[in-house]
């Protein structure tokens, strides 16, 4: 895919880098928005007129009252002061022109370092796909918005899910060509086991993220605050109680918190247990300080869901668990990337 110079190699790397620390910024911002309740104060959606935020008294009594005309105002916020709308404005606001900031720089990148003669041919249908994907990632944010515009204000924790599923998505797809771009040294050989092992335990990570998706989208996280009982029972009451039975893993709070942790456990079990193995084998030295940082991260996010779970998911604690989150999912690519095959 490569077939750069070191010195082509060194300028993608860095622009792709940027790129990364941007989508990284861009997702944990999102899940402030969500936090904070400020997802659906920017009413309508307009790509280029929209990027300046209202600038006087009367720009923001419009915008005001664009948002009074909607279900969230009249059900939820009714009476709210233009003060507080200014809040949770500006967080939307400073969440979609992040989004607008990462499109400048992965284009005005690309156009330089193709014109620099730093790109690949190989490399380029790849950096075209993540163009592309950043590009349905904005029409799926604002699809998801529409959800909650409607009589019911609350976005659908579907298009929640989707939404944050294909931003991690994009950021692990840049984040796998930084790795080949900056790797320079041949890894030691590892069986198949553990590299089917590392695999599945990448995905079993990436399934237990986007179910914190479905936690977020229906405010599961403000439920059954208690560990490890769920109101005193292991197994929570009403855990299959909608019909038909699947709408309970998507709709189900008692059922998307419970599947949340067991996941969340089953996942810090085995990589626990993967990482004993990896430490266990002295052929596999030189990938043992990543399999370690693995264990580390793995800790702390745990720690973190169980502590956000317990004060009630207060914004810091709960922004704080989806960057980790990131982490952990940034760290097991870089596993599951160091026990490839070459």
């Amino acid at each position: 895919m490569m077939n750069l110079s070191q010195s082509s190699r060194t300028a993608v790397a860095g622009w792709l880098g940027i790129c990364c620390v941007l989508v990284f910024a861009m997702v944990v911002l999102g899940g402030v928005t969500r936090l904070t309740d400020s997802g659906l104060s920017m009413v309508r959606w307009e790509p280029i007129s929209g990027m300046l935020p209202p600038l006087n008294q009367a720009a923001w009594q419009a915008e005001f009252d664009h948002y009074r005309q909607y279900p969230e105002y009249q059900k939820i916020n009714a009476g709210m002061s233009l003060a507080a709308f200014k809040r949770i404005f500006y967080f939307e606001y400073t969440h979609r022109m992040l989004g607008r900031l990462i499109g400048l720089v992965f284009a005005i990148g690309f156009v330089w370092l193709w014109i620099r003669k730093h790109l690949s041919r190989p490399l380029v249908p790849h950096l075209i796909a993540m163009f592309v994907l950043g590009g349905l990632q904005g029409l799926l944010g604002w699809y998801m918005v529409k959800s909650g515009l409607v009589e019911i204000p609350h976005v659908s924790q579907y298009r929640l899910t989707a939404h944050l599923g294909l931003a991690i998505s994009v950021y692990l797809y840049m984040l796998w060509v930084l790795f080949k771009l900056l790797e320079s040294r041949s890894a030691p050989v590892v069986s198949r086991g553990l590299r089917r092992a590392s695999l599945g335990l990448g995905v079993l990570v990436f399934v237990t993220v986007l179910s914190g998706g479905f936690v977020a989208g229906l405010k599961a996280g403000h439920a059954f605050n208690t560990f490890p009982l769920m109101a005193g029972q292991w197994i929570p009451p009403g855990y299959l109680a909608l019909d038909p039975i699947w709408r309970n893993f998507f709709e189900n709070i008692a059922t998307v918190q419970f599947n949340h942790r067991l996941l969340a456990i089953s996942t810090f079990a085995l990589v626990l247990v993967f990482v004993i193995r990896v430490m266990k084998d002295k052929a596999l030295q030189p990938l043992h300080k990543p399999t370690l940082t693995l264990a580390g991260v793995a800790t702390i996010q745990v720690a973190l869901g169980i502590s956000a779970l317990l004060w009630f998911v207060p914004v810091a604690l709960g922004a704080m668990h989806q960057a980790v989150a990131l982490i952990l999912l940034s760290v097991m690519l870089y596993v599951v990337f160091r026990f490839r095959t070459t």
